[in-house]
């Protein structure tokens, strides 16, 4: 591991881990953002590509050019997991944050979270993701996820920033973050069978110890949501089975809100092929759901004045719902049904112990590995 913390360009007091994977549209802007950091000390910028097939490459190898403090480092898996843990590896800082490509953080993002761990009652500082469109579907997903029936993590985000801005504690679903490299180290990196959820599955192991995850309204980060239904639904598919997985692993981060997806799924299949009774009553749970779908467009209106993408939240929300209903059965198939979670959800078992729910080693070989060779970059810059 990258146990030295002075380097040929000096001290480094902060590593920002950046994994990406074909993000020619957005990685100039995210670098930028990077740079553009207010932070008193040496900051390294860590981008591990993922094999990108765009023209990311070629523009990390002009950025690199510019800026000594980018370095890119390879990462042979591909998968988010397994990059993180690659730029962890290599990471000299003895704070270490992450940052997506396709994400903006405001300028003192890395300042607030150390100065806010210097508390010393937490090792896990963050900020809320807020969803911001680029094209009518991605818009009309952004206003989506500020509906009631929208995520529950961004309404409480939404209101923690339009309150007064206090910062509060997180009891489950968390957004990237900034800790010290040793305490990532400590925790044993980020699990590369999580293609997504990494981060809950993380804050699954900080909270089974004890933990407090703290989230600071100012750190607010705006990510691009997705431009297509198509994808919009794959993505959901894999949020909905690796929060099943999490649970399984981590029963204490299952809420009451990640079983209205898969009810939804089980009421539209019974309003289909039920019988009897059962039919009827399914078919009157789908009548309430596309009335509650209809007036989350209405709600819509409220927030853009482009009619024809609030028009569009029904349907982008039933995307959402159906595609993580089905992804959390297919993750129940696939790792097991979270039955611990469920039961403590429903009342019907006490809370488990969170230190015993912290079980199962973490699989992190692209921590463990020997020294990884930085990825090799086109000579050519682009035009």
């Amino acid at each position: 591991m990258a146990d030295e913390q002075i380097g040929e360009h000096g001290r480094v007091d902060c590593s920002v881990l950046m994994p990406v994977l074909n993000e020619e549209a957005h990685i100039v802007a995210s670098v930028g953002a990077m740079r553009k950091q207010r932070f008193d000390g040496q900051l390294e910028f860590l981008v591990i590509d993922g094999g990108s097939r765009d023209r990311t490459r070629e523009i990390l190898a002009r950025l690199a050019h510019e800026d000594p403090r980018i370095r890119v480092l390879e990462n042979p898996r591909r998968i988010t997991s397994s990059g993180l843990n690659v730029g962890l590896r290599h990471a000299r800082g003895r704070w270490v944050a992450r940052m997506d490509a396709h994400t903006q953080y405001p300028d003192d993002y890395l300042a607030l979270g150390v100065q806010r761990l210097a508390g010393a009652d937490t090792r896990w500082v963050s900020g809320p993701p807020i969803a911001v469109g680029r094209g009518r579907v991605s818009r009309a997903v952004a206003l989506a996820l500020r509906t009631p029936l929208g995520r529950g993590g961004s309404r409480k985000w939404a209101a923690a920033r339009d309150a007064a801005g206090q910062e509060y504690e997180l009891d489950s679903g968390v957004f990237a973050g900034v800790w010290e490299r040793e305490t990532l180290l400590e925790y044993g990196g980020w699990d590369e069978q999580w293609l997504r959820n990494q981060d809950s599955e993380m804050a699954g192991r900080f909270l089974g110890r004890g933990e407090r995850l703290i989230c600071i309204p100012a750190m607010a980060a705006e990510y691009v949501a997705r431009d297509s239904l198509p994808s919009l639904g794959r993505q959901y598919l894999q949020y909905g089975e690796y929060r099943e997985k999490t649970a399984v692993r981590h029963p204490h981060t299952m809420r009451r809100s990640h079983l209205l997806a898969p009810g939804i799924v089980v009421t539209l299949a019974a309003a289909v092929g039920g019988f009897g009774l059962v039919r009827r009553a399914a078919r009157a749970g789908v009548g309430v759901y596309l009335a509650a779908l209809a007036g989350a467009g209405a709600r819509a209106t409220r927030d853009t004045d482009r009619l024809e993408e609030a028009a569009l939240v029904p349907a982008v929300l039933a995307v959402m719902h159906v595609a993580y209903g089905v992804g959390s059965f297919r993750g129940a198939v696939r790792y097991g049904p979270p039955l611990a979670a469920i039961a403590r959800v429903l009342g019907f078992a006490p809370a488990p112990d969170r230190r015993a729910a912290d079980a199962g080693g973490v699989d992190a070989p692209s921590l463990r590995e020997g020294s990884i060779a930085p990825a090799p970059i086109p000579a050519s810059s682009p035009a």
